[in-house]
Parts: structure tokens; sequence; C-alpha cells
């Protein structure tokens, strides 16, 4: 008996002694799943079921691996900007699927990041002004053998206005989807100029359909391409149905000299990610706003689904239903996220619910079957008197709750500066424009555009933990100059085309648009910190949970101005993912971090230094029971907040 005692002794010794020097740690118990979707799944939710990584251990987090691809564009030569990595990977049947701001796709080991097979569709990228992508799909033919080649198949939409299908064992084109494995996007639109019409967000895959939008280049004139929204055979690439986005009563346009389809120029269009719900049979697409955004005295009713949410039937592209978030838009307050679908605990019981958020700092939640808000929705009176020519709304949408999140006005007295010399300049900067909150209409003198159009919010949407029924979000706080320019003081101004930043033309309107951000001459945002927030709100009761600065003022201030500022919150581009261990992780910021917070409280307590700001929505995998669970973020910049591009795809997990 004593020699078997001791024998188990030694044993259980022996176990501890290879546990503590392995490399590899034993199982958790846990869950393991994939990120199959951009959203993490169709309805955009991006929250884990993953517990490995915990608030009590993700201090232990490391550098797992990080994959270069090579691809950076520095502006000022092909491109106007700099070229962001604002990509959030895939996870499909073990492979790591993700594109690069020149829209080459790489397939990777998830748990090496060892390259498996790339793909580049050769896109010409003279003359654009926005280089990213910030996703692709997947989908698996469930009527294949699993071995055929293309039986999963990943699709991609380019700049130049392509949708591709690739397979996804080899990254070869599918033959047998359009033309060769690309569909041309441009078809029908009307006629588009360099960068002006293409793709950067990742198509919906809703049943056999595959559903994209596209971004249209704001403000370049009134007959800019069409903004319709098609739905094509996931293995043939033949148009299933499109949604040209005019009003109901508009007769559809002619077809063609050639017999093919014609869709209307100048209307809304859908740039960021869609949303679909199989159950229901809806796609729900968030839109953008008629062309040009900050005129809309020639638009003849055109606007009737911008700023909107509108659920489309799957089957047929026909309109359910659709909810307004801004009428008549003439402040770029389009709908830049992607509708998060949610179950709501209603009081009669749960409710089907989607969640909107937007530029202004409005949190619209919906019933997702018929568009009806959940708490009430008010219409008030807001600033009249724009520029001749112009007719604006009386009303517009207020959320009762959540409450607005972002501060309503901004006024002179409420300027901001490191010193009492920017400061009084920002004071005298706000004092002189017309500043009548959130709605102030643009003007021929000169309107404080607050929230400017990058929100409040952006397309890095919000992240739902149902477990403990929060939603999170990060917003950002930056006053903006906008100024209508009659049109011959504007050619008058510029003979020979506006210059690349600070006027637009908004051609044949009667006015350009003069649009600069209100910084004092130190650099700093004229209006009051934060300027950045990332903040939980209660699903139950749309109250506010808690709410925190997000981001410090390194990288953007020298030291040891930043050091003493502390978490002032800053700008900020990307998006939160929230898991069921009870950690949200977020990069986003200007400053190079990527962070986790405490999801119960707000409370930081992770943070990682990156090569570059991670200006991207992470996300996160664990592929075996016996394998680590990885959080993935792109930290590659963005090419409106920072100058230096980069190409890092980096992975973290415990040791």
């Amino acid at each position: 008996m004593t020699g078997l005692r001791e024998t188990r002794i030694a044993s259980i010794v022996s176990l501890v002694l290879f546990l503590a020097c392995s490399d590899v740690p034993p199982p958790n118990g846990g869950p393991v799943s994939e990120w199959p979707a951009w959203g993490g799944d169709p309805g955009g939710a991006r929250h884990s079921s993953l517990t490995q990584i915990t608030p009590e251990n993700v201090r232990d987090l490391e550098v797992a691996w990080v994959h270069h691809s090579g691809d950076m564009e520095y502006g000022g030569g092909k491109t106007y900007l700099p070229s962001s990595l604002q990509v959030t990977p895939i996870v499909v049947e073990g492979t790591l699927y993700y594109c690069t701001p020149f829209d080459r796709v790489f397939a990777l080991d998830p748990e090496t990041g060892a390259e498996r097979w790339s793909y580049d569709p050769g896109v010409d990228r003279t003359g654009l002004y926005l280089v990213n992508c910030r996703g692709v799909s997947a989908w698996r033919d469930p009527l294949a053998a699993r071995d055929a080649t293309c039986s999963l198949r990943i699709f991609l939409g380019t700049l130049d206005a392509r949708l591709i299908a690739l397979d996804g064992a080899t990254g070869k084109p599918c033959e047998d989807f359009g033309m060769g494995g690309s569909v041309n996007l441009r078809e029908g639109v009307g006629d588009a100029q360099p960068g002006e019409y293409g793709v950067t967000s990742a198509p919906l895959v809703q049943g056999d359909r595959v559903v994209t939008g596209a971004m249209v280049l704001d403000n370049r004139r009134t007959d800019a391409p069409g903004g319709v929204v098609r739905a094509f055979d996931a293995r043939t690439g033949a148009l299933a149905w499109a949604w040209d986005p005019v009003p109901p009563s508009a007769p559809p346009l002619p077809a063609d000299g050639n017999g093919g389809p014609r869709y209307q120029r100048g209307t809304t269009n859908a740039w960021s990610t869609l949303s679909g719900d199989p159950q229901l049979g809806l796609v729900y697409v968030p839109t953008g706003n008629t062309s040009p955004d900050y005129y809309g005295g020639q638009r003849e009713g055109l606007d009737y689904y911008s700023s909107s949410v509108v659920a489309l039937r799957a089957d047929t592209g026909e309109v359910a239903w659709h909810f307004q978030t801004v009428h008549h838009d003439v402040w770029d307050y389009d709908v830049p996220s992607q509708p998060v679908l949610f179950e709501w605990a209603g009081p009669d019981g749960p409710v089907p619910a989607l969640a909107q958020a937007t530029k202004m700092g409005h949190l619209f939640l919906l019933d997702r079957r018929t568009g009806v808000p959940l708490f009430p929705v008010e219409e008030r009176p807001v600033p009249q008197g724009g520029v001749p020519g112009e007719t604006l709304s009386p009303t517009q949408p207020f959320p009762t709750k959540p409450p607005p999140l972002h501060p309503a006005t901004f006024t002179p007295d409420e300027a901001y500066g490191f010193t009492p010399w920017d400061r009084g300049a920002c004071r005298d900067a706000v004092a002189s424009l017309r500043s009548d909150g959130i709605f102030t209409p643009p003007t021929l003198e000169g309107s404080v555009h607050y929230p400017g159009m990058a929100g409040g919010a952006n397309w890095g949407s919000v992240t739902v933990d149902p477990q403990r029924g929060l939603i999170v979000l990060n917003q950002q706080r930056a006053a903006v100059k906008i100024r209508l320019v009659p049109r011959d003081a504007f050619e008058k101004q510029f003979p020979d085309g506006p210059p690349k930043f600070g006027f637009e033309p908004q051609g044949g309107t009667p006015y350009a648009l003069e649009r600069v951000p209100l910084l004092s001459p130190l650099g700093a945002p004229c209006n009051p910190p934060p300027w950045g927030t990332l903040t939980a709100i209660h699903l139950a009761t749309g109250e506010i949970a808690w709410d925190v600065p997000l981001g410090t003022t390194r990288d953007l201030a020298p030291f040891p101005v930043w050091v003493a500022l502390g978490t002032f919150g800053v700008p900020n581009m990307g998006g939160a993912i929230t898991t069921a261990s009870g950690l949200t992780f977020i990069g986003a910021t200007t400053d190079h971090y990527l962070r986790a917070f405490d999801t119960e409280s707000g409370e930081e307590i992770w943070r990682t230094r990156l090569p570059n700001g991670g200006h991207a929505t992470p996300m996160t995998y664990r592929l075996r029971e016996d394998g680590r669970q990885f959080v993935v973020i792109a930290a590659g910049g963005h090419g409106m907040l920072q100058p230096k591009p980069g190409d890092a795809l980096m992975a973290f997990a415990l040791p």
C-alpha cells in the first residue's frame, strides 16, 4: 500500500511539473468557437462565447503571431490618402481569411499565422481616395461535396467595384461565378470616376444569396453613381434582385441601350455592413446620404430612404419596413454602422430586436420585425434658416431611451485649449460660427458641425453581451466647421478645381462645401474632452450602465504632455467585441493600444502597445478543446487619423 501511495504521489508531482514546463496550456473545459462572419455572426453582435481569457488572466496575454502583408500606401502618389488597415478577419472551418487595403486576400493558419494562400485581384489604385477593405465573407454550398472545388467560397468586394468568389481551399477564382469568378458591379449605376464607386465592407451571405451595396464618394456631384443594393446567386453570380433606393411612387427606369439594368443616379448608398435574419427572411441595410451631403434643395424626394435602416425581404428585395434616423439629412449623418440583432426581454416576452448606432450619438432600439421603436422616439423641433433653395425638415427624431450619448450643443464658453492662448482662439472661432446644436443647418457664414461627419459612432458599430444584458459602443467627439460657398465664388477661388482637402465641389448644385476640423493653434480639438468614449447601456431599461474616456493623447501629443493628461479620451475609429468571460476588447484609438475592459464595470484592466493604430474591430476564436483562445486585431493605422500606414495583423493568446 505504501508503494502504491508513493507511486501515485510521484505521478501527480510529475504531472504538475510537466504542466508547469509545457508550452501547451491544459484544457479548461470552456467552449470552442470560430468567427464565421465580419460581425461574429450575420446579426453582427460581436460577442463570443469563449471563456479561456478572463478578467483574472487577461494581463498574461502575449503576442502569439504577427502577419505582414506588405500592402501599404503612403498617399500623395497614386492615392489621395494613406492606406487604412480596417479589416476584421473571419475564421471558417479552421482557416483565417482577411483582406488588405489593396483587396488582396490571405488565408492563414489561425494558430500560427502561417500563410496557406493569397490572391491579388489587381486593383488599380490610381485616383483612389479611400484605400481599405473591412472584410470578406464565406459561404458553404450545402449541395456540393465538401472536397469539391469552390464548395467553400470566400466573397470579396473590391475598390474597383467587382464581386469576386474564391475557392476557400486554394484561393483560385470560382470560374462558374459570373465571368471567370467575378461580377461587375458598375453595370447600371452610371459612369464612375476613379475612386468614386467601390466596395469597402464585407458582403452579406444569407441562404444562397450574397448581398452587397457599395461606397459612393461624398460631395462630388448630384449625378453620382446610384446606390443600388443587389443580391446575387452565390453559385452562379446571376442577379437575383436589385433594390433601387427611390421613393415607392417612382417608376422604374428603362433599360440601357443594351437591354441591361439602369438604376437611379445620386441615390442614397449602403457603404457599411449589412445584417441578416434568416428566420425572418429579412436583410437589414444601413443607408447613407443622397448626393450631395450638405445641400438637398435638388433631391426632389430622392432622400426618402436616406440615413435609414431599411429591412428588405431576402427572397425578393422588396421593402418590408424602414426607419429614418434623420429627415432630409444635410449633415452627412449617414447610418454608418452595421445594424446589430439581439433578443430584447420585453414586458410581454422576448422581442426580436435591432440596435442601430448613429453619428449623432443617438442609439435606436427597434423591433426588427416591424421597425417600431422599443422605447418612445419623439419628433422635436430643430433649428431652421438654411441657405436659399434649401428646405429643412422642421423636426427630427430623438430617442428617449437610451438618452443621446453625444453632447447636444457646443458654445464658445465650452471651448477648449491646452493654454489660455489657444483656448481663446477656439472661443473666437466658435463665436464666429452659427452653433445651435447637432442639427445646426449649413450656412453661407459658417456653422459648427457637432458631431462631425465621423460621429459619434461610425462603422465599428456596437457589441451586445446577452449574458450581462449590455450594449457596448465607442464614439468620438470632434467638432467641424462647415460652410456653403456660392458656385461663382468657389470657381473664382479655385479655377483649376478644389484642393485635395478642405473644399468639396458638390457639382450640379449652387454651392460648394468648405469642411475643416475645428482645431486650436496647437492642434487640439476645440470642443472639450473627452474626445473619445466607451459606453455600456442596459438593454432592459435603456439606461447608461457606465461611460468612460477611451484612449490617451500618446502618439498625438509630445512627451511629457500625454503623460500629464492621462486617459483623456481621443478620436477613434473601429469597434469593440465582448466575450462570455466578461471582457470587452477594443483598439480603435489614435494611441497605439489594444485594451481590455471589464464589461460589468467599465474598468480598463489590460492594455498592450501595437506597432500602429488598431483602427479596426478585433475578433476572437478557439479551435480545439486543448487549444488556446486567440484575440486578433489589425494594427495598420487609418488614413484620415494618422499619416503613417502599417500592415500588421496581430494575434494574442495566453502563454
